[in-house]
């Protein structure tokens, strides 16, 4: 040891060198890194789309893209209510990061009405799930504008004008007059302070104009995205002295020659997450819309819209729970602890692969709704997206919140730190299960399309039944599964609603332990079947049947 002056400074080694740390997860292919994905695309008939999707993956594991989600999440939206003068402004300011993710998925196309092409929907849910699994916040008008498409074919002066807009590639973030802007993002208005999810009990009125026009008096406590370029917006409707009843109306920002249509933002929510996208309470005065579908049948016109929306929160969940995985699994491969890496600690190796089997079943599960939902799809598709579609929301949105927090432990203390992605993820998940109906509301729902449309089961039964002897697990589940159909089916309303949750849990396991036996390999569709429906199975990940290979699991993940 050199021996110094009392109060000289000691100039030496540095205390500590950063050993035994993974390198930084980036400029990665992430729609070539996941298999599993890869597979489902060619399985389910888009393999047509297989360059893109790269291009897309390649984009989503940049630095720089990476770089802007930090950016947009740390940078929140700011609402200028009025510009300096104190005149209406009613506009929302975000993080250049932000629209350069917005702009970059609408390029590639996650937000396009379906194209009259066999596996379409399938090619834009992979790209809609890859952008989602780099930055969730931009997914929400992406989302809605996809999903918008279904409700406003049911206006033909309106579909005429706007539908090109929305198909469009191009985003143009500022507000132009429609004459001058050649794109559209399309969001919707429709909870309110006293009613939530029971969107009968909104008080918005709009009053008839004539031909198809009202003018809108109101409040919407939660509107996502408000600087989209329109809204869909549920409102009680009054002709005269007749009330309609509730009806759906197309408000758009600017009316003809740029004139501000009445959108005044009274401020922004304050979200435990998707904090890069806003979310508005707006109030309507004299606010100029234009009807529909018919009169007094809101819901019937937006009940496609939600199924869509509905399946983009199953995908955006598929998208988070890929995201843990690969920093998990990237995490464990580059770090060693007690003389082994991580990934190779037995323990560790059955938690990463339980948590890649989850992902690849929340995986499997979008992509197949996304299929129902194809342009060419069949009648008896419709049938099952009808119930598949609340049954998979319900179940795969509720994995998501444990799945995060599963993979952000695999990180230890550094996954806890907003440095990494995992905290923020783990932040985003819970609001896939809240928006577009939370447990009970989409629970109730699948209750309701078996009652009212009784081909919404027998068309998801006649699905399951396409594995049927492949896996005595999965026959035993089923035949309780029909079993407890019958009983709900059959029930009084309230003994059928006490029940609706544990039926759409059933239901959901065994479309995804059906889905992973036809197309993930043996041993991921053994073992996650085992996991969740065998007789020694847990309640937390890394619980898998004894003798399974989950090192050979990891590998395709």
């Amino acid at each position: 040891m050199t021996s110094v002056a009392r109060g000289q400074r000691v100039i030496g080694p540095a205390t500590h060198y950063v050993e035994n740390q993974p390198p930084v997860r980036t400029e990665i292919d992430e729609y070539g890194a996941n298999t599993p994905l890869c597979d489902a695309v060619t399985a389910f008939g888009a393999s047509w789309a297989h360059d893109e999707l790269h291009d897309v993956g390649r984009l989503v594991g940049s630095a720089d893209f990476q770089r802007d989600a930090t950016l947009a999440n740390t940078h929140s939206p700011v609402a200028h209510p009025h510009d300096r003068w104190g005149f209406r402004l009613d506009e929302v300011d975000y993080d250049p990061a932000y629209h350069r993710i917005l702009g970059q998925a609408i390029a590639h196309g996650a937000h396009s009405p379906v194209e009259d092409r066999a596996g379409a929907a399938v090619a834009r849910a992979a790209t809609f799930l890859l952008f989602a699994q780099g930055e969730a916040g931009h997914a929400c008008p992406v989302s809605m504008t996809h999903a918008a498409a279904s409700t406003i074919a049911l206006s033909e002066s309106i579909a005429a004008d706007w539908m090109p807009r929305m198909s469009s590639r191009e985003y143009e973030p500022r507000l132009l007059p429609n004459e001058e802007k050649r794109s559209a993002l399309i969001g919707m208005a429709m909870t309110e302070k006293q009613g939530g999810s029971d969107v009968r009990a909104s008080t918005t009125v709009g009053t008839f104009m004539g031909g198809h026009s009202y003018q809108l008096t109101g409040h919407k406590w939660f509107c996502s995205a408000p600087m989209s370029d329109a809204f869909l917006v549920l409102t009680q409707t009054r002709r005269g002295n007749v009330d309609e009843g509730l009806s759906c109306i197309f408000v758009p920002r600017l009316l003809p020659r740029g004139m501000r249509n009445v959108f005044r933002i009274q401020h922004l929510k304050d979200k435990l997450g998707n904090r890069s996208n806003a979310s508005a309470s707006i109030e309507f005065d004299g606010t100029v819309g234009f009807l529909i579908g018919e009169p007094g049948r809101g819901v019937r016109a937006i009940s496609e819209m939600v199924q869509r929306t509905r399946m983009d929160c199953v995908l955006g969940t598929a998208a988070g729970m890929r995201q843990s995985v690969a920093e998990a699994v990237w995490h464990a491969r580059g770090r060693a602890a007690f003389g082994r890496m991580l990934v190779d600690q037995p323990a560790m190796t059955a938690v990463l692969a339980d948590l890649a089997l989850e992902s690849e079943a929340a995986m499997l599960t979008g992509l197949r709704l996304a299929d129902a939902f194809d342009a060419d799809a069949s009648d008896e598709d419709a049938a099952f997206r009808r119930l598949a579609t609340p049954v998979a929301k319900y179940w795969v949105t509720k994995r998501g919140p444990h799945h995060a927090y599963e993979a952000m432990e695999v990180l230890g203390g550094n996954g806890y730190t907003e440095d990494f992605p995992l905290a923020r993820r783990y932040r985003e998940q819970p609001v896939l299960s809240i928006w577009e109906g939370s447990g009970n509301v989409v629970a109730l729902d699948a209750l309701r399309a078996l009652g009212r449309e009784p081909e919404s089961g027998d068309a998801l039964i006649a699905e399951l039944q396409i594995t049927a002897g492949a896996s005595p697990l999965l026959d035993a589940h089923l035949a309780r599964t029909e079993s407890l159909l019958r009983a709900v089916t059959g029930a009084t309303n309230d003994n059928a609603e006490r029940d609706a949750r544990r039926m759409c849990e059933a239901l959901a396991l065994a479309l995804q332990a059906s889905l992973m036996l036809r197309y993930a390999p043996s041993v991921d569709a053994e073992a996650f079947i085992g996991a969740r429906l065998g007789e020694d199975r847990g309640w937390q990940y890394g619980v898998l049947p004894r003798g399974t290979d989950a090192a050979g699991i990891l590998a395709r993940h």
